[in-house]
């Protein structure tokens, strides 16, 4: 059932687009031959005209479309009429071609404040996480923090912890012996090892019984993410190199060790590398009566936990009257505005990779769980997300994108006559198959993140 109520509320928001550019032409009293709920491939599954417009549902429910006479080389409307979409003046055309994206930009504000008022708060995009007490596989280093019951984790290696992957995103790039390690790490401990063993050559392979003094196991550098990799819009990639199967091997016996006697031959570099790769320390602030603790050094065990229960809060705006329902709507609809353009900007440079996009499939399984499980309410500001990101994404200046015939209107503008017909048809043409290839490519990244139980 949330399932089905998730695509009725994408269709709404497909319909509401569409529904935008259809009734600014018939306010400038444009000619609409046909209102397409869906895109023209594959069978056509209602149809109906009413008046000069035939009404369709189509099998792709991915899209729709409204039809102007000028679409259709065979429509017996003269050429010269008014009632033609180019015979209008170009702001007229520009201001029906960016009605659907207003449409959908109403929409999001009346979702965001209906809701709001209805069910009396926002969301701030923000949560808290707590300390709630030690787990039995606690390690030593957090049963002698001294955290206490509802501690609020406040930073981690200098990231503000404003959502509860944060925290485990560090502890698990944290976790003890991960198998890489720095080369300046590693030239350090070659130094070192030559000089707690001058009797030995470092060019040369040591042999097996040989025994090695060790230097001190120490820590390696704690880890540092920036903030787009902290929000998940880069991912963080390791500059550091990967042990070897048999360096892993001699890592773990030596662990503590102040000698070791060699037990397969090695070279000092070897050896090194497996010296290296000890833990990264985890620096955390908490907040404790509204006052910031510094809390000693962490150390998460090797599949990068620490060993705590935890409870996670979504920090929500009151909301109490129409003053404040206007205020943390717009602060709500600003922070994900604000996130929806620095996405699509790191997706056009490449930081995000394509097959973390996901598109409707996705956001309908998305949407159905958060109906599901946090509520009616959540998945109606979900669906004014979705329609927010339909309208940034329909103003990409890319032809057959409601951006591309805007740029086509502004060089009109700027020449003072349209873009040659053919050649405006021909782009639009191709990119309109590259949507639809597109599109069904984000298809079949919804399909292998549902198998593989991504989302």
């Amino acid at each position: 059932m949330n399932i089905i109520i998730m695509i009725l509320l994408i269709s709404f928001l497909v319909m509401v687009h569409e529904f935008g550019h259809f009734l600014a032409a018939k306010a400038f009293k444009i000619r609409v031959d046909k209102f397409g709920f869906g895109l023209p491939v594959g069978p056509t599954l209602f149809r109906k005209q009413i008046g000069e417009t035939e009404f369709l549902v189509h099998a792709l429910l991915l899209g729709g479309y409204v039809s102007f006479p000028d679409d259709d080389a065979n429509s017996k409307l003269a050429v010269d009429s008014p009632e033609r979409f180019a015979n209008k003046p170009v702001w007229q055309r520009l201001i029906v071609i960016v009605a659907g994206v207003f449409a959908n930009f109403l929409t999001a504000i009346f979702l965001v404040m209906f809701a709001a008022g209805v069910w009396h708060k926002l969301p701030s995009n923000t949560f808290e996480t707590t300390f709630e007490e030690l787990a039995p596989t606690a390690v030593q280093s957090v049963r002698e923090a001294h955290f206490q019951k509802g501690d609020v984790f406040y930073e981690i290696n200098g990231s503000r912890v404003t959502l509860p992957n944060i925290l485990t995103q560090y502890l698990y790039l944290s976790r003890e012996k991960d198998g890489f390690v720095s080369e300046d790490r590693v030239n350090k401990k070659i130094e070192d090892l030559e000089k707690l063993n001058p009797h030995l050559d470092s060019s040369k392979i040591i042999d097996k019984g040989t025994v090695v003094k060790l230097p001190k196991f120490d820590d390696e550098a704690e880890i540092r993410l920036t903030q787009d990799e902290v929000m998940g819009f880069e991912q963080y990639v390791s500059k550091e190199v990967e042990l070897t199967e048999s360096q892993k091997a001699v890592r773990d016996n030596i662990w503590g060790k102040t000698v070791y006697k060699v037990k397969i031959p090695m070279t000092f570099e070897d050896l090194a590398y497996s010296l290296s790769d000890t833990r990264h320390p985890v620096n955390i602030t908490v907040m404790r009566n509204e006052k910031e603790v510094k809390m000693p050094t962490i150390y998460p065990d090797k599949d990068g936990m620490m060993g705590i229960k935890k409870g996670v809060t979504e920090v929500v705006y009151p909301v109490r009257n129409i003053a404040e329902n206007i205020e943390y709507s717009y602060k709500y609809i600003k922070t994900n505005s604000d996130m929806m353009l620095y996405g699509l900007a790191k997706l056009f440079t490449g930081s995000i990779p394509m097959e973390e996009m996901h598109g409707i499939v996705a956001v309908t399984k998305i949407g159905s769980d958060i109906i599901e499980y946090q509520g009616f309410f959540k998945g109606l500001l979900l669906t004014a997300i979705i329609s927010l990101n339909l309208a940034y994404l329909n103003l990409l200046p890319i032809p057959a994108l409601d951006g591309g015939h805007v740029l086509f209107l502004l060089i009109e503008k700027i020449q003072g006559k349209p873009v040659d017909e053919k050649f405006s048809e021909i782009i639009s043409g191709i990119f309109f198959y590259l949507l639809i290839i597109f599109m069904l490519y984000i298809v079949y990244n919804d399909i292998i993140a549902l198998i593989t139980n991504k989302i």
